[in-house]
C-alpha cells in the first residue's frame, strides 16, 4: 500500500503537467515576418502561416461570409500571445453573426487564406485588390 501512496504525487505532478500543457496549447503566437516586395507582415507562431485583413470589414464587423470562408478562414484563437514587439492590447476577439469567435488586431478581423501551403506564403497579398497581408 505504501508503494501506491509513494507514485500518487508522481501522477499527480504529471497530470497537471499534461493539463497545463493542453492549456497552454489554445495559445497562439502571432509574430512579425519580412518578405521581400511585401514588408513586414504578422503570422501565426504555432503554423507559420500569414494573417489577412479584408477591405470590407469594418472594426468589430466581419463582411467575409458563406463561400467567402471558405478561401479566408478565420482565425479563431482563444487566447492570441503576442509576439515580437507586438501589443497584447492589440489583438481581441468578435463575435460574428454565425457565432463563431473571430481574432482581430486593432479592431479589424483577421483571416488565414486557404491558398497559402507552407509557412511564409503570402498568396492572398492583393488579391482582388481586396485582401492583404496584416502589417505590425
Amino acid at each position: 500500500m505504501k508503494k501506491i501512496v509513494t507514485y500518487v504525487p508522481a501522477v499527480v505532478v504529471f497530470a497537471a503537467f499534461l493539463v497545463g500543457g493542453i492549456v497552454l496549447a489554445a495559445d497562439v503566437g502571432v509574430r512579425i515576418g519580412t518578405k521581400d516586395g511585401i514588408g513586414s507582415y504578422l503570422y501565426c507562431n504555432d503554423t507559420g502561416m500569414t494573417l489577412y485583413y479584408f477591405k470590407k470589414d469594418s472594426p468589430g464587423k466581419s463582411a467575409c461570409e458563406g463561400e467567402c470562408l471558405v478561401k479566408w478562414p478565420i482565425h479563431g484563437a482563444d487566447n492570441v500571445v503576442a509576439m515580437d514587439g507586438l501589443k497584447q492590447s492589440d489583438f481581441g476577439s468578435i463575435t460574428r453573426a454565425d457565432g463563431k469567435k473571430q481574432t482581430t488586431y486593432k479592431g479589424m478581423p483577421i483571416y488565414f487564406f486557404s491558398g497559402d501551403k507552407v509557412k511564409g506564403d503570402t498568396n492572398g497579398q492583393g488579391v482582388k485588390d481586396l485582401w492583404f497581408v496584416v502589417t505590425p
